[in-house]
């Protein structure tokens, strides 16, 4: 009967670790994301060159700032569904 039990808690930890390992990265990479965007002007405005469009620097900074605003909007969501649970 303690093999059985000892089989049990080990399926059970490793699937607790595993759990608490996927929650652990996944608030990482969205608190490393928000500190550091993968977008900036520079490579907006690339972008923009390569699907062929001349970007007026009034054109990068409207994408930039409904980028950021979105961003903004995506993580007062996340807080918002944090705080019902």
């Amino acid at each position: 009967m303690s093999l059985w039990l000892a089989i049990v808690l080990i399926v059970v930890a490793l699937l607790a670790g595993a759990a608490l390992g996927f929650f652990i990265a996944r608030r990482y990479m969205m608190k490393y994301l928000q500190e550091n965007p993968p977008v900036n002007e520079q490579m907006l405005t690339m972008m923009m060159a390569q699907m062929g469009q001349k970007p007026s620097q009034k054109k990068v900074n409207q994408m930039m700032s409904a980028m950021s605003k979105q961003q903004a909007t995506a993580a007062t969501k996340e807080k918002a569904k944090k705080k019902k649970k």
